[in-house]
């Protein structure tokens, strides 16, 4: 069988991006599509790949995802949600609402591979993060001033959350292996000041994210409530079975979803074949894919960077 060159796309979520940030997004995608390409690599799974960039981007406060960077709900707490997914018998683990620890897709790829289940959920998912002695971390700890300053903003009498939950973003990666093996992971923070124990599309299957061997994976960020309206992941995927290019079949389903339920978002999607594209209904979404040892990366709609994974490496380890 002739080796798959590997390929991995990452997201770092859809929405507006403050220009202050738009660095350290940049910076935070592309640090997660080379430490998934190297795992890939060194003959690593596509499943490692995914779960290791998108552990990255949850270490990264600049996206809302993870301990660092996630928002608050109403009450002024984290609740995450996370998903992984195995294309190659479409093995998927899911955690949502979970509370106190720092890598909630570390916890979901536990799901998949130590219960029988595929989601578990707030009280149900701390007991088994505890039983897999995976650390807790206070709540206070995981809360950014950024995040506080903002959920304060929206409890203000004449705010408006839905205007802050433009700017963020849910992360993903999506990668094929050397074997063919394709597979998906995404995990958000949800929404800003949303009803306590709402779980968006991140933590569902076909949703948040799909990983298929025949056809491909994908991974979403934008906004949950309309991504699963028209179950966006699998929809980009049946059009890829359909004989779409990525490209094709992720601006097709975008566009179905902004026409009949009016909502935006954003899409990182490889075929069987190793075709990548990232595209979005949203102002920006940041993005960064690594293939045949080049690095293309954006946040603009048309912008894309390209260098050999060398030079990022070295710029990366100059700091950017």
């Amino acid at each position: 069988l002739g080796r798959m060159k590997p390929v991995i796309v990452v997201h770092g979520g859809a929405g507006r991006i403050f220009r202050e940030r738009e660095e350290g997004c940049r910076a935070g995608v592309v640090r997660a599509a080379l430490r998934g390409y190297a795992v890939l690599k060194q003959g690593g799974s596509a499943v490692d790949a995914v779960e290791e960039a998108v552990r990255s981007m949850e270490d990264d406060p600049h996206f809302n995802a993870g301990s660092c960077g996630s928002v608050l709900n109403e009450k002024g707490e984290v609740e995450m949600d996370a998903i992984i997914m195995d294309g190659k018998n479409l093995d998927s683990g899911a955690v949502s609402a979970v509370k106190c620890i720092a890598n909630p897709i570390k916890l979901a790829r536990l799901v998949m591979e130590k219960t029988k289940h595929m989601l578990l959920t707030d009280h149900g998912a701390h007991l088994f993060a505890q039983a897999m002695g995976i650390p807790e971390i206070p709540g206070e700890k995981l809360i950014t001033e950024r995040s506080r300053e903002r959920w304060k903003k929206n409890l203000e009498p004449d705010s408006n959350p839905e205007e802050f939950q433009k700017d963020l973003g849910t992360v993903g990666a999506v990668a094929i292996d050397s074997e063919g093996n394709v597979a998906c992971a995404t995990s958000t923070g949800g929404l800003s000041n949303k009803m306590i124990g709402r779980v968006g599309d991140t933590a569902c299957i076909g949703s948040g994210g799909y990983a298929d061997n025949h056809s491909g994976a994908t991974s979403t960020t934008g906004h949950g409530e309309s991504i699963m309206k028209v179950v966006l992941v699998r929809l980009i995927l049946y059009h890829m079975e359909q004989g779409m290019s990525p490209e094709a079949a992720a601006d097709t389903a975008l566009d179905y979803m902004k026409t009949r339920v009016g909502g935006l978002g954003g899409v990182i999607v490889v075929n069987k074949a190793g075709e990548w594209a990232a595209r979005f209904s949203t102002k920006q979404m940041s993005w960064a894919t690594v293939k045949d040892d080049n690095l293309h990366y954006g946040i603009y709609e048309g912008e894309r960077h390209i260098k050999s994974v060398d030079e990022a490496l070295a710029s990366e380890r100059e700091g950017f």
